[in-house]
């Protein structure tokens, strides 16, 4: 670099210039600051002298880089730090507000990545409170950003391992964060009337981000109440006894900057989600109650605010915690209870008439509504709730601005109908039927006022030889749309309250018979007597199975005229799996004329959706369901027939030459054929009805599949559904694979699934990867492995038999898979949770059944494949906690610790316990250890990791590798345990060695399982004890 000018000169064009080329080429000159730690002086350089907010900028952010690679010495780290403290401080009020930022991110990040490398890191609270001390306003600003950007570095974990950012967020939060919001609340207090509206926000932003911490270890998801609570501390606890917190909160949103007033809302949400046991004693719950209420009263008494649609939304949320969160008694026990109640009711029924403004908002107040009524029967007492009066016109308005709104939209042209959007259909009736069936008779005849006009007027339009206004009648049929998908949602739940069972059924058949009467217009439970006795005198349906075949005439007209509308035939074969899925109900409707219709005549002729690739998924659970209706009766020569259809396919795919093979129509054919069976297969859940499939399969259709995956290896639209369907037809549910003892099948089958392996192993492993690699390769292989692993695992066979009589079908299919697991990198298996769960599921499975075989590998892979067991316990710190959910971690941790239970526990028996002469496998597991000693120490420190400092709720399952790892060598458990005391504070490691005694104690040298059970117990005392004793720490 010649210059520092010229150096401007590029940050210039590199922020600002509109030619990529120009910006590209900046890039490439200046890369070099972020990537070479030579540059580190020249950043503090560049900052000391540079005189355009650019360059300030290029030097912040080439030290973030720098940091972020984790490979620069404690010294220059802290060196790095104190410099731009300093730099802050002096230069701090002159810079940009994104120079500012950068920095303050830079030495925040600084910060987490050293928190336990030294004490001195741990000085960023007090040193950003000392910029509060300062006279000048821009540094008590800086300070404030300072403890703003600190919250939300300490609540992420960024490029950082989960377990150790567990760690760090979680000693942030015991010594620093209730100090932090202190300095907020302090600050509001302060500022409430001394700076302009925008100044406000910093102290409110920081409220707000401590509030919003990840107390648990688990990030808070609003949209759901099992996640809804925020876990504060019970040390927070006087600061919510204090009147003066939660009036702050309502006094900010009395400002008149509505960035300002929406912050102040969402913390009053938070507030109001605190966890109920942080109030031991009932009178100061109700008074942190009556304050929330008190506060809502004034906003909803003066409307202030509410005119942004921001502030709107965050009340609506706030409203609705009410009832998550306190109890409808203790709402009644507040004085001003009544006019609270009537203005919330006043309020939603006018957020209900402007349903197109506040649409996303209403869910909220409807699900505060449905919670209230649900309570009413545990209500004591002789307060008026004042409900009865209330909840009638709150349901009533909902009907009607669902019904307005039909001819709203058309009149405004609009495209986004709520009627196609699925999810938020369902979100908005989710509380409705609680709210209708609180007075069920009033809401009943409301609904029916309503819809018989418009079932008179869509009848008459029905008759007209011309179609006449499209629009009128277009409307006419969104609002009787809207009136099925109400009446559905009634009928869908049962509840008791405001009237008697009887009389409920009596109104569902009212509600049901308009519904069933409209069916009949557009296609020209338990049993009560009162329900079908009125259906009778409404509609004439006088049975239960008269009223059954309609509605499955209706299924069959579905499945008959709507083959192009995909989201139709989902829906429509939803309600009849619903159906058949129930014993009963299944039985019952094998006795219908429309069932038998649609058993007979199966075929694409009849039901064209099937030839509808759009559709193809649904001819899965299409044959599911007549699987499970055919398998009800489970007549061979029934299943023979329906399957007659199948076989003529299977024949005429046979029957093509191999040229001809991959044409379009014989691989849409042979898809379909996949899916059809898959489904039939799925079907099967006894020993006779699978033997059934089996019988019809074996051996005659087996080289039709081998033929496929040989021919189409390199085509994931076919091997995708073929793989599939053999996924399916391996796995042992409910014992359906048990054959007689005489017999060869399960032998058989398994030769079937190692020839289609090896065929496609062998293929797709020569192709080169594409741009899609998990669709093309991935996708394949992991299905694959989960059809080998459940074989291998479905004890129908035994596996000696094929190395004693010299089969290589066992040998071969392992070989093939493995190859196939050792293509995939990593990285890749621990970013896609499919690949994840299936590949660590087929490891599990060698070690525990086929552990001979990967212990005569050779010693490098041996180590890459333990290695990546170690990866997949800690999985969240490789990054994939944003795809993986927390159940899928929980799978592949359990599958992990087991295989790692079993080398452990083949090393303890087979070699530390063992009495004679060592076995080869034996052997060459000595050998591998012996070149890779720090293989079991690392696997059980990382055990201990994870039962220390995280939240794992999967502790049985650890404990089993961790005391097979311990019953190995006593020195290793005795060097880890030295190594964990050694990183705990000086004056608690006798008392976290205590923990450690407490361990072992009555812990015999056996892997026997009361023995396991015993260690199970003392490890999760050992896990409590150890937390406990630091947090006291």
């Amino acid at each position: 670099m010649e210059s520092l000018a010229q150096l401007e000169l590029l940050c210039e064009k590199l922020y600002n210039s509109r030619d990529s080329a120009e910006r590209a080429h900046a890039e490439s000159i200046l890369k070099c600051f972020s990537e070479n730690s030579d540059y580190i002086s020249q950043c503090q350089y560049i900052l000391d002298n540079a005189s355009t907010p650019y360059a300030l900028m290029l030097a912040s952010s080439s030290l973030l880089n720098q940091v972020n690679d984790r490979s620069l010495s404690l010294q220059l780290r802290l060196d790095i730090r104190n410099y731009v403290i300093n730099y802050l401080a002096t230069r701090g009020p002159k810079l940009q507000t994104f120079v500012i930022k950068s920095l303050i991110q830079l030495v925040c990040r600084i910060t987490k990545f050293g928190w336990f490398d030294d004490d001195k890191f741990r000085d960023i609270v007090k040193e950003a409170a000392d910029f509060l001390s300062l006279a000048s306003q821009d540094h008590y600003f800086i300070g404030l950003k300072i403890l703003y950007h600190l919250v939300g570095e300490m609540n992420q974990a960024n490029a950082m391992p989960l377990t150790l950012h567990r760690k760090i967020a979680c000693s942030f939060k015991d010594q620093f964060l209730l100090q932090i919001f202190q300095i907020s609340l302090t600050s509001l207090h302060q500022l409430k009337s001394e700076v302009p509206d925008d100044f406000r926000r910093d102290p409110l932003s920081l409220a707000l981000r401590c509030l919003s911490y990840d107390f648990v270890g688990c990030p808070v998801d609003e949209s759901s109440e099992e996640f809804g609570t925020v876990q504060l501390p019970a040390s927070w606890r006087p600061l919510l006894q204090d009147p003066s917190t939660v009036q702050i909160f309502f006094d900010y949103y009395k400002v008149n900057d509505t960035c300002v007033s929406k912050e102040a809302l969402e913390c009053l949400v938070r507030l109001a989600s605190v966890r109920r046991s942080i109030f031991v004693e009932d009178p100061s719950r109700t008074q942190f109650l009556s304050h929330l209420m008190s506060g809502t009263k004034e906003i909803l008494q003066t409307g202030q605010g509410l005119a942004d649609h921001g502030n709107y939304h965050e009340f609506c949320r706030l409203l609705g915690r009410f009832k998550v969160n306190f109890q409808l008694s203790e709402l009644l026990s507040i004085e001003f209870y009544g006019e609270w109640i009537g203005l919330v009711a006043e309020f939603t029924t006018k957020s209900l008439l402007s349903w197109q403004w506040a649409s996303n908002s209403v869910y909220y107040l409807l699900s505060l509504w449905s919670r209230l009524v649900t309570s009413v029967p545990y209500l004591k007492g002789d307060t008026p709730s004042m409900l009865d009066e209330t909840v009638p016109k709150i349901t009533e308005g909902f009907i009607t601005s669902r019904i307005n709104s039909v001819q709203a939209s058309f009149a405004n042209d609009s495209s986004d109908d709520t009627l196609d959007n699925v999810d938020v259909l369902q979100e908005q009736l989710e509380s409705l039927p609680y709210l209708c069936r609180f007075q069920y008779q009033n809401s009943s005849i409301y609904i029916i006022n309503i819809m018989e006009p418009l079932l008179q007027a869509y009848m008459e339009r029905s008759r007209l030889p011309a179609p006449g206004d499209a629009n009128e009648l277009s409307v006419i049929e969104g609002q009787l749309t809207w009136l099925v998908h109400i009446i559905a949602a009634i009928l869908k739940i049962r509840q008791t309250i405001g009237c008697s069972q009887e009389s409920q059924e009596l109104i569902d058949a009212e509600l049901a018979a308009r519904v069933l009467q409209l069916i009949n217009v557009t296609d020209t439970g338990v049993h009560a007597q009162q329900l079908y006795a009125r259906l009778s005198e409404l509609l004439g349906l006088n049975d239960h199975l008269v009223l059954l075949n309609v509605i499955v005439g209706k299924i069959a007209t579905n499945l008959k005229c709507y083959a192009e509308c995909e989201d139709v035939i989902d829906h429509t074969l939803s309600l009849f799996l619903e159906l058949a899925s129930g014993y009963m109900t299944g039985k019952l409707l094998l006795k219908l004329e429309s069932t038998k219709f649609i058993i007979a005549n199966h075929s694409r002729e009849t039901f064209p959706f099937l030839e509808e690739y759009r559709c193809a998924r649904s001819r899965t659970t299409f044959y599911y369901i007549l699987g499970c209706l055919i398998f009800m009766e489970d007549t061979p020569v029934k299943f023979r027939s329906f399957m007659e259809p199948l076989l003529q396919v299977a024949v005429n795919l046979e029957a093509t030459a191999d040229a001809a093979f991959r044409t379009d129509v014989v691989k849409y054919a042979f898809i379909g054929l996949m899916r059809d069976l898959r489904g039939i297969a799925m079907a099967t859940n006894s020993r006779r009805t699978y033997g059934l499939l089996f019988d019809w399969l074996y051996p005659s259709r087996m080289p039709l599949l081998l033929k496929a995956i040989s021919l189409y290896a390199d085509e994931p639209e076919v091997t995708t559904p073929l793989l599939k369907f053999m996924c399916e037809f391996v796995l042992n549910k409910a014992q359906r694979l048990t054959f007689d003892s005489s017999s060869p099948n399960g032998i058989l089958l398994f030769r079937e699934v190692s020839k289609l392996i090896v065929a496609y192993g062998s293929r797709i492993l020569l192709l080169p990867n594409g741009t899609d690699i998990y669709g093309s390769k991935y996708k394949g292989i992991w299905i694959s492995l989960a059809v080998l692993s459940r074989a291998l695992c479905g004890n129908y066979v035994n596996f000696g038999v094929f190395e004693l009589y010299g089969d290589r079908a066992l040998a071969d299919a392992l070989d093939i898979s493995l190859k196939m697991s050792l293509s995939v990198p990593l990285s890749d298996i621990l970013a896609f949770k499919k690949l994840s769960k299936a590949f660590y599921g087929y490891i599990e499975v060698l070690f525990s059944n086929h552990i001979t075989f990967v212990l005569n590998l050779d010693t490098n892979t041996f180590v890459h494949i333990v290695s990546t067991l170690e990866s997949g316990l800690k999985g969240l710190d490789t990054g994939i906690s944003t795809q993986f959910l927390l159940l899928d971690l929980d799978v592949v941790c359990n599958l992990c610790a087991s295989a790692i239970d079993s080398l452990a526990a083949f090393y303890f028996n087979n070699i530390t316990a063992a009495d004679g002469p060592p076995s080869p496998a034996a052997l060459n597991l000595a050998r591998h250890i012996g070149e890779f000693p720090t293989l079991f120490p690392q696997i059980l420190k990382t055990l201990f990791e994870i039962i220390i400092f995280e939240d794992a709720g999967n502790q049985w399952s650890l404990s089993r590798p961790i005391l097979s790892l311990i019953m190995i060598s006593e020195q290793m458990f005795s060097n880890l345990r030295a190594q964990i005391l050694a990183s705990q504070p000086v004056d608690q490691q006798q008392r976290l060695s205590q923990c450690f005694d407490k361990l072992m104690t009555d812990v015999a040298t056996n892997l026997e399982p009361k023995n396991r059970d015993k260690f199970t117990q003392n490890l999760t005392t050992f896990r409590h004890d150890f937390r406990v004793k630091n947090i006291q720490a």
